[in-house]
């Protein structure tokens, strides 16, 4: 964008030598206004906004200092200042000084002076446009990073913070804004995937207007890449006259729209009272995100509507159930297949249906859950139910697959042994390995897990105990360590050094760094060649 210049002189061949001295636009400036005295130039600048005046001192009406006088202590403009005179008058130039000119050009205005000075300018400019950027992102990384603490529902203080900061207000939802085709993501390139989720989130954005920083595409509580962190408030539909239903279906819609690949859906979890305990929302939301495979296609899922235990007196087969939870445990493949023979003749007695096949799934599933919590306290069940939800297809069993169950309980019960043998020993190392040797390629659990031959959710539960974190942070935090080294290692541009570790897209990189790092990659750079 070109930076606009207002000329201001009573002379006008003195106006047209400025606008023809130097190719202006080559340089990146634009005229935007040729005043011929202070009182004009002002009268433009109340109503305009100008980077750059170059104005002659000796003027009708208000002459040059004057008008400076004006425009700093009025605050009418920020705008950087030239004064010209035909002086060389060192109380014009103490003025001019004292006003915060930046420059005191003298008559005839010679070409490679001004080229000069306006080169300057431009560089000040955007010194200011980057500070002002690195500012925006250290905020915005900031409060990142303190959403996502009161999204695991850590410390105290995160709550004084995002309450000064984020517009609340009560009654609170979290959702997730889903691309919700798994197999067709899978098949998708990083590049591609990221392209379509600012596609997404750019849609949103617009649609939200003012409340768009309530968006978050770089939540990293979780591993998946698919999805959309936003954080609803009641507030939101009643200034648009809307039901929250009406908001939700208004903003799904908007969401797809930004989306003409994949299905887009809303995940919200539970409504909570306010941002304090904003935590209970994002967890129950993760339960719908693995819950929502068992349940009807919507577009809008709301936990309260979709976690319901019996709500229409759907008969439990408990002993059919038992039995196959059993064999599961003992990896007894001749019992697995006996018992859910039995299972489905029991639903078929039931009529087997939609409330029935998704009562005794629902049922099934937590049992299954508290199965490897027994094996290992640590596991995290927003994981496994995934892993579970990825595995198990309800419309499969309604329309009489027994061997669709059958494969997924064989699965479960081989994940349920590698727990018991703690199969970790020497892989982890070798995945170290593979971050170390492979960390910019597109590197996925699952595809390390049938290299390593090992389920590829407990190889994330495994790798979660070992270092605290999941192998996607684990990850990210490798890329931007080796970033950090490359900044100041080389001089290579912040975007390449982006590429080179792994991130196509530089506004992503540029937050994980400050989320990792507390600075903006370019400031990190200037500092730490400050201390050498």
């Amino acid at each position: 964008m070109l930076m606009k210049v207002m000329l201001v002189d009573d002379e006008p061949f003195i106006l047209q030598g400025l606008s023809v001295i130097i190719d202006w636009e080559k340089e990146g400036f634009e005229i935007v206004k040729k005043a011929s005295d202070g009182e004009e130039a002002l009268a433009y600048l109340r109503e305009n906004e100008v980077d750059l005046i170059i104005t002659d001192i000796r003027m009708p009406k208000i002459n040059g200092i004057e008008l400076l006088e004006t425009v700093r202590n009025e605050k009418i403009s920020g705008a950087y200042v030239f004064i010209l005179s035909g002086y060389n008058d060192f109380k014009y130039a103490q003025a001019a000084i004292r006003y915060s000119a930046m420059e005191y050009i003298l008559k005839p205005v010679q070409k490679e002076q001004l080229l000069e000075d306006i080169r300057r300018v431009a560089a000040k400019k955007e010194n200011m446009i980057q500070e002002e950027m690195d500012s925006r992102r250290m905020q915005r990384g900031y409060l990142l990073q303190n959403m996502t603490a009161l999204l695991q529902g850590k410390g105290r203080e995160q709550n004084t913070y995002v309450k000064e900061n984020f517009r609340c207000g009560l009654g609170i939802r979290y959702l997730h804004i889903c691309l919700n085709d798994l197999l067709a993501l899978e098949e998708m390139s990083d590049e591609e995937v990221s392209e379509l989720k600012d596609t997404v989130y750019g849609e949103v954005s617009q649609y939200l207007r003012e409340d768009a920083d309530h968006l978050f595409k770089d939540f990293f509580v979780y591993e998946e890449d698919y999805e959309i962190g936003f954080i609803y408030c009641d507030y939101m539909a009643k200034e648009r006259h809307l039901t929250e239903e009406e908001f939700m279906r208004a903003l799904q819609k908007t969401a797809q729209g930004g989306s003409e690949k994949l299905p887009v859906i809303l995940l919200a979890g539970k409504r909570v009272e306010d941002i304090t305990k904003v935590s209970h929302s994002y967890s129950s939301a993760c339960v719908l995100r693995s819950f929502k495979g068992f349940q009807d296609t919507k577009n809008v899922y709301y936990y309260e509507k979709e976690i319901q235990v019996n709500p229409s007196g759907t008969v439990l087969c408990k002993q059919s159930l038992d039995d196959l939870v059993g064999a599961v445990n003992e990896n007894d493949i001749l019992q697995i297949n006996r018992s859910v023979d039995a299972l489905f003749l029991e639903m078929d007695r039931l009529n087997r249906n939609r409330e029935t096949v998704t009562m005794n799934l629902s049922w099934l599933i937590f049992r299954l859950l508290d199965l490897a919590a027994e094996q290992d306290e640590s596991v995290n069940q927003d994981e496994v139910l995934s892993y579970i939800s990825g595995s198990v297809s309800r419309e499969e069993i309604i329309r009489g697959s027994r061997a669709h169950l059958r494969k997924f309980a064989c699965e479960y019960a081989e994940y349920l042994v590698q727990l018991r043998k703690n199969v970790s020993r020497g892989v982890l190392t070798e995945i170290e390995n593979e971050i170390r040797e492979h960390y910019a390629e597109n590197m996925t659990l699952r595809e390390l897990g049938a290299k390593y031959y090992i389920n590829s959710s407990y190889l994330g539960q495994i790798f979660r105990k070992r270092y605290g974190q999941s192998f996607k942070n684990y990850l990210n935090s490798y890329r931007i360590k080796e970033a950090a080294s490359q900044l100041i290692r080389t001089d290579k541009k912040i975007s390449q050094i982006a590429e080179d570790v792994g991130y196509r897209d530089l506004d992503y990189f540029i937050s994980r760094f400050i989320e990792q790092e507390g600075c903006t990659p370019s400031r990190y750079r200037k500092s730490a060649r400050a201390e050498e």
